[in-house]
């Protein structure tokens, strides 16, 4: 049996990908979507660290409240 290794475009490959986004969206739309799809990563990875401190915060809070308390900390 065989197996099919997968790999990553080269070179001349990556310019005949490039050809084909050039011919669908035309050479003044390309900037526009790269700048696009920079802001939309940015926006995710700041929502992927928002949620983490949301977690870490909610974590803290469960635990301050789990804590026992001694008598003369009223």
């Amino acid at each position: 049996m065989q197996t099919l290794a997968v790999t990553l475009p080269g070179g001349s490959e990556w310019l005949i990908i490039l050809l084909i986004f050039v011919l669908l969206f035309g050479a003044k739309k390309l900037p526009e979507l790269g700048s696009s799809v920079g802001r939309s990563i940015k926006n995710f990875k700041r929502g992927v660290e928002d949620a983490e401190a949301d977690d870490d915060a909610a974590d803290d809070a469960v635990a301050d409240e789990s804590s026992p308390t001694s008598p003369d900390q009223t």
